[in-house]
């Protein structure tokens, strides 16, 4: 009788892995860390909603007239602030201009920790006046804002408090 074709086997070829290179075994090391250091921290969920002690405001300029400006006063147009009644509450506040600088010093607490350093640097003023009928104020800083900082974010913090 007829022969069945008996199919043959031949081997496949399998796909060659790669071996284990110094490289690859150090980021397979680093992927295993962070996912340890994931699982060992754990967020902390805040109760109650963050509290801001600081109205944002913006700074505008100086005190000026058609020739001459006035830099030891500055103009800061307050969030929220729109009428020259609403001024009143913050006549005496402090606010604060803080910038990032190039060289990190010592910070503040620098007497109590004199290993910290900072790159960030803070200049604290008083309002001091109103500024026409649309809500600006006039603050007085230690010393003069510079002209790069026009523009720029202010904190009018919420005290002293006259309440």
């Amino acid at each position: 009788m007829g022969k069945k074709a008996v199919a043959k086997k031949t081997p496949t070829k399998q796909a060659k892995q790669p071996k284990a290179t110094p490289k690859t075994a150090k980021t397979v090391k680093k992927v295993t860390k962070k996912k340890v250091l994931k699982k060992k921290h754990k967020v902390l969920k805040r109760k109650a909603p963050r509290v801001r002690l600081y109205q944002p405001g913006v700074f505008l300029g100086y005190k000026r007239s058609v020739r001459r400006q006035n830099t030891s006063i500055a103009l800061l147009a307050i969030k929220g602030v729109n009428h020259k009644a609403d001024t009143r509450f913050y006549m005496g506040k402090k606010c604060l201009y803080a910038f990032r600088a190039t060289n990190k010093k010592r910070s503040a607490r620098g007497g109590r920790f004199p290993h910290l350093k900072t790159d960030i640097r803070r200049m604290w003023g008083k309002i001091i006046a109103t500024h026409g009928n649309s809500g600006v104020v006039r603050a007085k800083f230690k010393h003069n804002l510079p002209p790069q900082a026009m523009g720029s974010k202010i904190r009018v913090y919420l005290f002293p408090s006259h309440i």
